[in-house]
């Protein structure tokens, strides 16, 4: 039996270890970048990791689309993000 897979790509970001000092002033450009591109369908969905945060995974329907949102993420070019990457991800249809 085939199982109908959906692949998608995850881009995971690290933080400095101050994330919540350090991403303040820029939390309002990151945020406005990141509904702007879910409205028009290029994020699917996303959000910080840990408590506080230590860094932050976003997902992406196209790999080209998460490589040019870590290239003009203020999170990213303002040194919030240490470093990121993108893994692919292989949803199983649920049953």
């Amino acid at each position: 039996m085939d199982v109908p897979l959906t692949r998608r790509h995850i881009l995971f970001y690290d933080y400095v270890e101050n994330a919540v000092e350090a991403r303040a002033p820029h939390r309002e450009a990151h945020i406005a970048l990141f509904r702007e591109w879910t409205a028009a369908g290029r994020v699917l969905e996303g959000g910080a990791l840990g408590d506080p945060p230590h860094g932050a995974a976003i997902v992406f329907a196209d790999a080209a689309d998460a490589e040019e949102f870590a290239r003009v993420d203020p999170y990213v070019t303002n040194g919030v993000a240490t470093s990121w990457r993108i893994e692919p991800w292989s949803l199983v249809a649920g049953s």
